[in-house]
């Protein structure tokens, strides 16, 4: 039986590491970041964190997907750690920005350039 669970460890993905973005809604920098990072060859998706606004919430079957996760925030990392174990990175964006604008997609692509400087540790 297919269902949400089994679809988010099909094997058809591909081997490209799977990245989540997240945000508070999901609606400008985690899409814009989740586009930027497509570009470089990663599989990415983008949700929002707050569920009562976000457009696509995050849930159990988007953390079982991915490989690693990035957050806009030091409170999103927070967050993020309670149910996810794996390499979440922190851009540190703030919220300021329309989607693709390009300061925010000039800062995505600064912080993707230097992934290990940026992951967020407990």
């Amino acid at each position: 039986m297919n269902n949400r669970m089994w679809n988010s460890k099909n094997p058809y993905q591909g081997k490209s590491e799977r990245v989540l973005c997240l945000c508070s809604a999901g609606l400008l920098r985690s899409p814009t970041t989740a586009v930027i990072m497509a570009q470089r060859g990663y599989n990415t998706r983008a949700a929002g964190l707050e569920t009562n606004f976000a457009l696509i919430p995050i849930d159990d079957v988007l953390y079982s997907w991915a490989d690693m996760v990035v957050v806009m925030d030091s409170s999103q990392a927070e967050e993020v750690d309670k149910h996810f174990d794996g390499p979440i990175y922190n851009f540190n964006l703030p919220d300021q920005f329309e989607y693709m604008h390009p300061d925010l997609v000039e800062l995505i692509n600064n912080r993707i350039e230097n992934l290990e400087f940026h992951r967020w540790d407990v």
